[in-house]
């Protein structure tokens, strides 16, 4: 390995088909990585290799790599590794998304699924998910643009490698509120459920807001439950960030469920947003079902 004092930082972009792997190699762009798509795992060491020549370093590297490739399943992991051994900066960012937004995408694209041009694109999806799974247990990074945007994950991509902030730590939390009727979010790290706490839904002065309104959050809060609830929220939160922060974590996703997604769960994820921002996290909060009846 080139002996540079900056070594050059690798990304392997990775995941399911339809999760959204073009859009991210953009962000990438934009924030002045060297960027490559669908470069061939083969080829990854001599590409390396040319990248980190002395005198001629690129200094921010970012590679799609994935399922399109024909050896890739088979190849990557053990040239990943030995790149690790030999200590290049490596880190896989892997991007998937639930079954039915998969099949919304392909269906709007109206492009075949890679490995379903002849079948269902659920069977493809399915086949995939399976054979990545190996590459996913690699992964450093999963983000799953279920309920994202372009805009949103963008901002997570900025937020994860653009140059680190002195004044933010560097695990960046994503808060979702839902309602259980509904589902629970597909790649929650930690499930709270608060289905405990004071339900607005049975009054009639209350039933129609939302947990963003200040009389709604007030009857949420108002028992000694919630009260006790919240002081060991902020307790085991405070606990263990740090302890993921230790193991090298650096996204988390916190899930927040009710029974509808539109009161308490609301209330508890903005309360909590609003605690880890004063702690000096990086924090997303999203309020999935909030709309929703």
């Amino acid at each position: 390995m080139t002996d540079q004092h900056t070594p050059t930082q690798f990304i392997i972009i990775t995941g399911l088909s339809g999760s959204g792997k073009s859009g991210t190699i953009k962000c990438f762009e934009d924030l002045g990585f060297f960027c490559v798509d669908n470069l061939p795992a083969k080829l990854i060491p001599t590409f390396v290799q040319l990248c980190t020549k002395k005198g001629e370093e690129i200094s921010r590297v970012a590679l799609i790599v994935d399922i399109r490739e024909r050896d890739f399943l088979q190849e990557f992991p053990g040239i990943y590794q030995e790149l690790k051994e030999q200590g290049y900066s490596f880190q896989i960012l892997f991007l998937e998304a639930s079954d039915d937004v998969l099949v919304r995408r392909f269906s709007e694209t109206r492009r075949p699924h890679p490995l379903a041009f002849d079948r269902p694109v659920t069977q493809g999806i399915a086949e995939e998910r399976n054979r990545l799974m190996p590459i996913r247990e690699l992964s450093d990074i999963i983000i799953d643009t279920s309920t994202i945007n372009i805009h949103e994950l963008r901002e997570h991509i900025n937020k994860l490698f653009s140059p680190a902030s002195t004044t933010t730590k560097p695990l960046v939390l994503s808060i979702i509120s839902f309602g259980y009727k509904h589902g629970i979010p597909f790649n929650s790290d930690i499930i709270l459920d608060v289905r405990f706490l004071p339900n607005p839904f049975f009054r009639e002065d209350l039933k129609n807001y939302t947990g963003l309104d200040p009389r709604v959050k007030e009857y949420v809060f108002s028992t000694e439950d919630s009260r006790v609830f919240m002081n060991k929220l902020q307790d085991m939160v405070i606990f263990l960030l740090p302890r993921y922060l230790r193991e090298g974590k650096t996204y988390l996703t916190i899930s927040i469920g009710c029974t509808g997604g539109k009161h308490r769960s609301v209330a508890i994820a903005d309360f909590l947003e609003s605690f880890l921002r004063e702690q000096g996290y990086q924090v997303r909060c999203k309020h999935r079902d909030i709309q929703k009846e």
